[in-house]
């Protein structure tokens, strides 16, 4: 192992296990090694990131999963605390426009990364929506100061946390506990603008009809913070966190799924055995990055907590249908692109109210070889389209190749853009290769949705209940989905894991935000 960066022995003599190298695994595995522990991470799959995979071949390199770099303060906070940059393990391009918009009545837009740009376009669709834009990202960048001063960069995974001071002194963010729908409203009457503006709930595994309004926080990350893409894409982002925790003295084992959690009793010693394909290792503390109902229904031993009832009842965010494809010639898209019915709503219903494959679907095109020359080789596009999905939904092969066909044909109809009989390779991905390949509860492409009762503290805890010294991080705990919230579970856990072996707290080298 390589030397930590630092003389940290608060966790000196801890033997952690992570089960999984997603991002939030990848992140606490890198604090707890910083913190003195001997941290070992088994990775299922042959790669680490998770669900942010990628596809290598024929000298194309394609994300699989997340593709929007967003909130890239919080990956440079993260590697501040370790003494690093960001510029050490890959190159980011802002990106504008930061999209484009494609309406299945013809209409086209693009977003302008500049203010005034925004402006323009929300003016050309709404008298006075130009100067309203203003005072709504206004209050996008008081409910993200708010959120995460108070209650994402500390860690608030329990409801007595928000017992405190700083969280009372944010009873101005109550009214946002309306719906994303409602609230936005407020300020756009035009349904493409009211589109725009919610359209990043897709992100967090919801909709604008059962998401609080708390999210318009989302208009500030990309209309205020900008749009990013890594070069090589968000593996390039797995690689340099992988990178680090080895660095720090973490060992990353892939191709090693782990069959069996198994707590002991013993009264000294270590506390669980992880059982691997032709070995049983003993660690003290587990850190799970898998799916908590599968680490509780597949991994631990009945005595221990199987909580089969409330995971049952919880609302998990949608699938996702995913095509990927290599291209021979140009392919007439931006960078990003959505494409839109100008009535969104019946797919929304079909995701959560009505399950059920949508007929007239809203879904992403995203081309990343417009911007990364390593995405694709020269003369060659790079291609991944995502249409959200209910869970759960029978995906047998005859269905997917139907749908396959209605998305590509709707591509064709309504963005001109047919490259059928170019295609070099394709991949597809959905329900249940989600199922099968993370263990996802239902097959969801994200995790538990941010509805109301499903967002902060009101998420699965840190602690997994009933089990002492088994932790879970990621998308399914606090602060909730996307790459930066899973790099700060990581932080969250690794504090939880620092204070329950008495070692105190975890410091904070790089300041959160300028709100105070």
């Amino acid at each position: 192992m390589s030397p930590r960066s630092r003389d940290d022995e608060r966790l000196a003599g801890e033997e952690i296990a992570v089960v999984g190298a997603g991002f939030g695994g990848l992140s606490a595995a890198a604090y707890l090694a910083d913190a003195g522990a001997d941290v070992t991470v088994f990775e299922r799959n042959e790669h680490p990131g998770g669900y942010a995979g990628r596809i290598e071949r024929d000298g194309f390199r394609i994300d699989t999963g997340p593709s929007w770099y967003l909130m890239p303060e919080v990956f440079d906070r993260f590697f501040g605390h370790f003494g690093r940059s960001t510029e050490e393990f890959y190159e980011l391009t802002e990106l504008d426009p930061l999209y484009e918009v494609v309406w299945k009545d013809g209409d086209r837009a693009t977003m302008p990364a500049d203010r005034e740009g925004q402006k323009a376009l929300f003016e050309s669709y709404e008298a006075g929506a130009g100067d309203r834009l203003d005072a709504y990202l206004d209050d996008a960048a008081e409910a993200y100061d708010l959120g995460m001063d108070r209650f994402v960069y500390p860690s608030r995974s329990r409801l007595r946390d928000m017992v405190d001071t700083d969280v009372l002194r944010s009873g101005r963010a109550l009214p946002k506990l309306r719906t994303m729908d409602d609230y936005v409203g407020d300020y756009f009457d035009h349904e493409k603008l009211r589109q725009i503006a919610e359209y990043k709930l897709v992100f967090l595994g919801g909709s604008p009809y059962n998401t609080p309004a708390i999210y318009t926080l989302m208009s500030h990350v990309d209309m205020n913070l900008g749009v990013y893409h890594p070069t090589g894409g968000i593996a390039s982002v797995v690689d340099g966190m992988a990178a680090l925790a080895t660095d720090l003295g973490a060992e990353i084992r892939t191709g090693t799924p782990v069959r069996a959690i198994d707590p002991s009793v013993a009264a000294v010693g270590p506390k669980f055995d992880v059982e691997t394909p032709g070995a049983t290792g003993r660690f003290d503390r587990v850190v799970a990055n898998a799916a908590p109902p599968h680490v509780e229904r597949d991994l631990l031993s009945d005595e221990h907590a199987r909580r089969e009832a409330y995971w049952e009842s919880r609302t998990y965010a949608p699938s996702a249908f995913l095509m990927y494809f290599g291209v021979e010639g140009d392919v007439d898209l931006d960078h990003h692109a959505l494409v839109l019915p100008t009535d969104w709503r019946p797919h929304f219903e079909k995701i959560f109210d009505d399950p059920a494959w949508p007929d007239d679907p809203a879904y992403y095109v995203h081309v990343p070889s417009k911007t990364d020359p390593e995405a694709a080789p020269e003369g060659r596009e790079a291609v991944f389209a995502l249409v959200p999905l209910a869970p759960g939904l029978d995906d047998d092969p005859e269905t997917r190749e139907r749908f396959r066909e209605l998305v590509l044909d709707d591509l064709a109809e309504h963005a001109g853009v047919d490259f059928r009989d170019r295609v070099v390779f394709e991949e597809t991905a959905c329900v249940s290769d989600f199922r099968e390949r993370f263990n996802a509860p239902r097959g969801t492409a994200l995790a538990l949705s941010h509805t109301l009762g499903q967002t902060g503290p009101l998420r699965p805890a840190h602690r997994a209940p009933g089990v002492e010294g088994l932790y879970y991080v990621g998308a399914y705990t606090n602060p909730g989905i996307g790459m930066p919230m899973c790099l700060l579970s990581g932080e969250h856990v690794a504090e939880a894991v620092i204070e329950d072996a008495g070692g105190g707290v975890l410091p904070s080298v790089v300041p959160t935000s300028t709100l105070r």
